[in-house]
């Protein structure tokens, strides 16, 4: 049975934890910042886990990363 593939743009957006869970990088702050409030800057710093719907569907994009 031939390999899989890994989705390119999924290996350059998410990365596995230890544990098995899906780190990716929080949403919301590419433009439009002057209008996000102050709290919600702070709270989008760094990375954060999946939901586990959503890791499920990236987890079939990196079936090597398991």
């Amino acid at each position: 049975m031939p390999k899989m593939k890994t989705k390119s743009s999924a290996k350059k957006r998410f990365k596995m934890t230890a544990s098995g869970r899906v780190k990716a990088g929080q949403a919301g702050k590419r433009h439009g910042m002057i209008k996000r409030t102050r709290k919600f800057i702070r709270n989008a710093r760094g990375t954060t886990i999946l939901s586990k719907q959503d890791e499920g569907i990236v987890k079939t994009y990196m079936p090597y990363n398991r």
